[in-house]
């Protein structure tokens, strides 16, 4: 028996959480598998085992169902920690990143999407309203509290502190791929909340 209830689109037929459940497992499995251009709505209903009408009745195009799913699991894996320090919050902020990008199908999609979407200029603002704006607003987050607390001078430059947050994980494990020691984040750390101005 299905533990969730099933879901009504308005106006239209009750969706089985169980049969979105295998049409994401399958649309993620899919891309990892082809990338982004040779995705198809066949193929993930397919792997789902269902018929293409499932797909449909969820998402309308190849697109619309690859920002929902991307922006849902990937805002979702970090979110904006309230530890109440600068340090403690980098800390798990970048713990959370880390994690959702050493995952083996993240791993596998990330490189890809950005590819995808440096073609495919709908795609990109798709993806950049969906995924980029949420995740950042969160990152924000913690360089402000950091203000309000009085760890950071009011004056300091949030969006280039954005960039310091987040772009060294990125680069080292999605674009270099490159190994991490030991005490690779706490070194991290204390090198942003330097540059922060900590």
């Amino acid at each position: 028996m299905n533990a969730f209830p099933a879901r009504r689109v308005s106006g239209g037929p009750v969706l089985q959480d169980d049969v979105t459940d295998a049409l994401t497992a399958a649309f993620f499995d899919e891309l990892a598998a082809v990338g982004y251009g040779r995705l198809s709505i066949e193929a993930v209903a397919k792997r789902a085992g269902t018929g293409k009408a499932a797909v449909y009745r969820r998402w309308p195009s190849k697109q619309a169902m690859t920002v929902a799913l991307v922006s849902r699991f990937a805002v979702a894996a970090t979110g904006a920690p309230g530890t109440g320090s600068l340090r403690g919050d980098v800390t798990q902020y970048l713990r959370e990143v880390m994690a959702a990008l050493r995952h083996p199908l993240v791993s596998r999609i990330a490189p890809d999407l950005v590819a995808e979407a440096a073609r495919n200029e709908e795609l990109s603002q798709a993806l950049l309203t969906a995924v980029r704006d949420p995740r950042r607003e969160n990152a924000e987050l913690v360089i402000r509290r950091a203000i309000e607390r009085g760890e950071l001078p009011a004056d300091t430059d949030v969006e280039l502190g954005l960039d310091f947050l987040v772009g060294p994980v990125y680069w080292r494990l999605v674009m270099t791929r490159a190994a991490t020691e030991e005490d690779y984040l706490e070194r991290l750390v204390t090198k942003i909340v330097s540059a922060l101005g900590a």
